[in-house]
């Protein structure tokens, strides 16, 4: 099986409460998924603080017009430095990201990084090339741009 890993790095001008505050709320996902993938939570055992093993269902589009149930554990967190989510149903044969955050000279320091695996062998590793890799960078693309501008205009408000 092959593991593709991508990982990104984002200054972001906020305190690293504030980052954790944001990050380590699952109902925020949906803020920094792009909206064409319809992400959904359908299900979120414990409430809405995370804590190791905690247990999240949703539904995503991943292909236009395909919803796919995907169900993650929170397997680690470390308050407020990291927390990593693992697929444990979903249309990857690996998904395991880390979110790390590092306090620096104004801000925070986030790092995610991804490390995933397409099931079907040689036609996953296709399709990793075709079209999955560029769409896993976009989401992250994505993300990197809403954050941008959601904490740029949030610092204006902290200040």
């Amino acid at each position: 099986m092959k593991i593709y890993n991508l990982k990104r790095t984002q200054f972001l001008p906020i305190s690293i409460e504030t980052a954790w505050e944001f990050f380590s709320n699952p109902a925020n996902l949906s803020k920094i998924t792009p909206e064409h993938m319809g992400f959904k939570i359908l299900y979120m055992s414990g409430g809405p603080k995370m804590y190791p093993g905690q247990i999240i269902r949703y539904v995503i589009r991943v292909l236009p017009g395909i919803p796919m149930s995907w169900t993650t554990e929170i397997t680690h967190v470390h308050e407020p430095h990291y927390f990593i989510d693992e697929q444990r149903f979903g249309p990857y044969a690996l998904w395991h990201h880390q979110h790390h955050f590092r306090e620096v000279d104004g801000g925070v320091e986030m790092t995610d990084e991804v490390n995933y695996a397409i099931p079907f062998g040689p036609l996953g590793r296709l399709a990793n090339r075709l079209f999955v890799e560029r769409e896993v960078n976009r989401i992250f693309e994505h993300r990197y741009s809403v954050l941008e501008k959601f904490f740029s205009d949030k610092k204006a408000e902290l200040v």
